[in-house]
């Protein structure tokens, strides 16, 4: 986890930017789903860092829920963002205490990390799809060996 933090401070985003920083900060790590609808399009497609793709703001509310309650004090740090016409990308460092099994490894209770690589794409303001291809095979060895 040497990779340094994006630092935002005095910063002014884009707006997509500023949605993809609120998504992150304001709504993944403090796990407040009220703020879905305010960020996605009602039948949004989702593409998670661990795997499942979803439909809808009902079946991305219970994806948060299962990751913040696998993971605790899960955590995302920004680490580069990248934005051209109606996408934002970058590079993810998500991060928490395995407490929970995934991918069928027992609870561990270590502080355990992966990268991930989303590809937000904007209709109108708000996200329609969200693609994040994430390191799974890296998260699955931290939580065994870490």
């Amino acid at each position: 986890m040497d990779e340094p933090v994006l630092n935002l401070d005095g910063v002014v985003l884009s707006p997509q930017k500023e949605l993809v920083r609120i998504f992150y900060k304001e709504m993944w790590d403090r796990a407040d789903k009220s703020l879905i609808p305010s960020i996605f399009h009602p039948n949004f497609t989702f593409r998670g860092s661990l795997g499942p793709s979803l439909v809808g703001h009902g079946q991305f509310a219970e994806y948060v829920d299962w990751v913040t309650t696998a993971f605790a004090n899960y955590t995302t740090d920004m680490l580069v963002l990248i934005e051209e016409g109606n996408r934002v990308s970058g590079k993810m460092r998500f991060h928490g205490y395995h407490r929970q099994e995934v991918f069928g490894v027992a609870p561990s209770g270590r502080h355990v990390w992966w990268t991930g690589m989303p590809i937000f794409t904007f209709d109108s303001g708000k996200v329609r799809d969200l693609y994040v291809l994430g390191d799974i095979y890296g998260l699955i060895e931290r939580m065994r060996s870490a």
